[in-house]
């Protein structure tokens, strides 16, 4: 009878897949050949971005007094007034409204370019530090310098965010700033003797010592996936728009970094911090795995592969995915979960919404590139579930967290960290691939 028992167990376990699906799904599975029709969802999608939630962004976070955005609103508590103007928000609201533009997302009710005009002059009036060079953390509301730090994550997000508005509006000189601050960056920050970049500095770039509490991301005196990752995505773009040889230089050095030590093609070795000659670090508060990171990293290796005229490393893009799919995804609801370690189940299943856009994204790329059943029916859940739990309905923004369930635990529309880039860009490419517009 315990033989049995565990037999039908194992079955399940194999093929829990299958009992868990709707009807629609299995036969998506029974026939060979057949692909899910993606097309209503994207045309929906793209309708909710027009109507709904650029307008969003474009009529609630523009500062009209100072210049720049306010990012300080709950789904249930209503907006406030925001505590500061922080580098990486700021940036990521212009390089969205400049893709809005690009996207053809302007009207005559709402101009996306002059949204992103006024957030790119705020960015060269108030964090751009005209004496040392780089970009400040944060300043007030006014943009007055508060935290005059210079973080490698913030230079990648101002640099992704400079690129994108030369793209949208033409001018050179948004490019002649992005370009200026990867020299900048690469004096101060690149790691000569190693490889890889140091991540954080003060206003006049000495390093800040461990433990400094101005330092708001990561962790001082290690390397961080993190950081490396966005560096990695804003060299891709920047070489994309410039063809400069030491960009280009940079950015194979920045993929060889990411994919070697903190994204392999071993997923369970991936890692969130090395130290400065890239030997592991051990201790307790750096072990685990981003299944986020993880399948954004696999995308945007792609994007970087390509920009660089490389062949694509699809093979180390679908173990990343189906290790996120394994290990990290609800098969039942729907939603890529946040952390676990090596190959075991999840340990922590809250749902962040930009966890959610970037395995939209990378199951978007995966399904462009080939059809499988597995990505279509893992696409159509996350789909599912974003509209029944994450969307918020009043909005039709992304609620910044729900529990594995589905219940809401963070309510934040828009704060210093979440501005309108991950999921913004995530349907956007949803959109483009399968709209047939």
């Amino acid at each position: 009878m315990w033989a049995k028992s565990a037999t039908w167990k194992a079955v399940f376990q194999r093929y829990r897949l299958w009992f868990l699906q709707p009807v629609v799904v299995f036969f998506a599975l029974a026939m060979p050949g057949h692909a899910m029709d993606f097309s209503t969802p994207a045309h929906e999608m793209k309708t909710q971005l027009a109507d709904r939630i650029l307008p969003y962004w474009y009529d609630t976070a523009q500062d009209t007094n100072h210049g720049g955005y306010r990012l300080a609103d709950d789904a249930v508590k209503g907006r406030s007034t925001p505590a500061e103007k922080q580098t990486v928000t700021q940036s990521r609201m212009v390089w969205t409204f400049s893709l809005a533009q690009l996207e053809g997302y302007s009207d005559t009710r709402r101009n996306y370019l002059s949204a992103a005009r006024q957030g790119y002059h705020f960015l060269l009036d108030h964090f751009l530090d005209r004496r040392n060079g780089g970009y400040f953390w944060t300043t007030d509301l006014d943009g007055k310098p508060v935290n005059d730090c210079k973080l490698l994550y913030g230079q990648a997000f101002t640099i992704y965010a400079l690129v994108e508005y030369y793209r949208a509006s033409g001018d050179q000189g948004a490019l002649a700033h992005a370009l200026d601050l990867y020299h900048t960056v690469q004096r101060h920050l690149h790691d000569t003797k190693n490889g890889g970049w140091f991540e954080h500095a003060d206003r006049t770039w000495q390093p800040l010592s461990p433990g400094d509490p101005r330092n708001q991301v990561e962790v001082i005196g290690y390397k961080s996936a993190n950081s490396h990752l966005h560096w990695m995505e804003a060299l891709a773009e920047l070489y994309d728009a410039t063809h400069d040889s030491d960009v280009k230089q940079s950015l194979v050095e920045a993929l060889r970094i990411n994919a070697t030590y903190f994204y392999p093609d071993d997923p369970s070795r991936c890692a969130f911090h090395r130290q400065f000659d890239w030997q592991p670090v051990t201790v307790a508060s750096s072990a685990g795995l981003s299944y986020g990171h993880n399948v954004e990293f696999a995308w945007l290796m792609i994007h970087a592969e390509q920009v660089l005229g490389q062949t694509p490393s699809w093979q180390h893009f679908y173990a990343l995915l189906d290790h996120a799919l394994k290990n990290g995804y609800d098969h039942q609801r729907g939603g890529l979960y946040y952390r676990g370690f090596d190959n075991q189940p999840a340990t922590d299943t809250q749902k962040i919404w930009w966890v959610q856009a970037e395995m939209l994204s990378a199951l978007t790329i995966a399904l462009k590139h080939q059809d499988d059943p597995r990505y279509e029916i893992a696409l159509d859940q996350e789909l599912r579930f974003l509209k029944t739990y994450q969307v918020n309905p009043a909005t039709g923004t992304w609620l910044y967290a729900v529990a594995g369930g589905g219940k809401p635990v963070d309510t934040t529309l828009a704060n210093s960290w979440k501005a309108n880039y991950h999921d913004v860009r995530a349907m956007m490419k949803f959109i483009d691939a399968f709209a047939g517009d």
